[in-house]
């Protein structure tokens, strides 16, 4: 395949230790003229879910190249490590459910392969570094243009692992959704499209399924539209259902975490 002299970073590694950097170093190493861009390295530990957003909702404002996503509470154990081959670009990462929202995003998987191939990897591989020996390594030789084949065997692509579908239920009044993930502002994103929105009318309620009472929000297109303090609904840059407060953080309000439901309703 033809250089792709961009590789992206995301993870969960924090900006306190070497992590980041180790990472940074065995690219240049091996791939000098290559440019890495951090995407992110504050995502939850551990939270696969909230990379796979992350990474997902980024991806295609970024410049066709490689792009490693490293959220990975499995390390060492037997998940596989894969590379993937999209027609916008190349994924790199476990294979925990991180990558395949990213690979639709790009155009869908086109091959996969489980990164085995030693001459590829650190000479030492650490049980608990799969960025700095495994994934960093192979996407820095991708980016010189090495034939994704020559990283370890095909995949089948409908074999990964992948993420639990998240909730979207609608109704006759509105819809049921899963609270997808909470950005640095406090706003909550919702995993349904925005499609389901455009019908509703300028005053909605939104508050958790059951007998508990609902908030009364504005629907909106932006912040502002919602006096200060007051919640407003909107569809997002990713065009996912988003609850957001004029000036305070809607996720305090709602007081919700990723994988609670919230029903909105006309």
């Amino acid at each position: 395949m033809a250089a792709t002299p961009w590789i992206s970073l995301t993870t969960d590694y924090g900006l306190t230790d070497g992590f980041v950097a180790a990472c940074h170093g065995v690219i240049a190493r091996i791939a000098p003229s290559a440019r890495v861009i951090d995407v992110t390295h504050l995502v939850p530990p551990a939270d696969v879910r909230r990379g796979a957003a992350v990474l997902a909702q980024t991806v295609p404002y970024l410049p066709v190249g490689v792009h490693v996503a490293v959220v990975d509470p499995g390390v060492g154990t037997t998940r596989r490590g894969v590379a993937l081959a999209t027609p916008g670009g190349l994924l790199v990462g476990p294979d925990n459910g991180l990558l395949p929202d990213a690979a639709a995003a790009l155009g869908g998987v086109t091959a996969a392969v489980e990164l085995t191939e030693p001459r590829w990897l650190a000479a030492t591989v650490s049980g608990t570094f799969h960025g700095r020996d495994v994934f960093a390594p192979v996407a820095a030789r991708l980016a010189l243009g090495a034939p994704l084949a020559e990283a370890g065997p095909a995949v089948d692509p409908a074999g990964l692992v992948r993420l639990p579908s998240p909730v979207v239920t609608p109704d006759p009044e509105g819809f049921t959704a899963e609270v997808l993930t909470v950005d640095h502002f406090g706003n909550v994103q919702l995993a349904a499209p925005g499609e389901l929105l455009g019908p509703f009318p300028a005053t909605l309620r939104v508050g958790s399924p059951g007998p508990t009472p609902a908030r009364t929000a504005v629907h909106g297109r932006t912040f502002g539209d919602a006096p200060d303090g007051g919640l407003v609904v909107y569809v997002d840059s990713a065009d996912r259902v988003a609850i957001a407060v004029n000036g305070g953080r809607a996720v305090d309000l709602l007081g919700v975490v990723p994988g609670d439901l919230l029903r909105v309703a006309g």
